[in-house]
């Protein structure tokens, strides 16, 4: 998957895009860790009971010259994507990812964007 500008997951009610005003040390102000390659990856398990390891990985990847980013929930193998929007049986892990994003663009590195 290529970066993109802008990512839409399906059915979410929101759209991201990379903010204007991203700076490389608010990424690791917030828990983005630098790969070898020089992006930056986020990591989290959207999980319905808090340590409980059962939930989807959350990775965000954001290209080193801080352009484009990469937005994928998973299953737990990371090869199927899973779409938790599309039911409210995954409440929980709605709020738990639009809280993530909003701490997210509250920081300046994305934007939110209604559909």
């Amino acid at each position: 998957m290529a970066f993109e500008k802008e990512v839409y997951l399906k059915d979410s009610q929101y759209g991201y895009r990379i903010s204007p005003n991203i700076k490389k040390y608010t990424l690791r102000d917030t828990t983005f860790i630098q790969n070898k390659v020089g992006n930056y990856e986020l990591n989290r398990l959207l999980e319905k009971v808090p340590n409980s390891k059962e939930g989807f990985p959350l990775k965000i990847t954001i290209n080193s010259d801080l352009t484009g980013f990469k937005l994928t929930i998973t299953d737990k193998s990371g090869l199927r994507h899973v779409n938790i929007f599309k039911s409210d049986d995954h409440k929980i892990l709605q709020d738990k990812f639009y809280f993530l994003m909003n701490s997210l663009v509250e920081r300046d590195i994305f934007e939110k964007i209604e559909k």
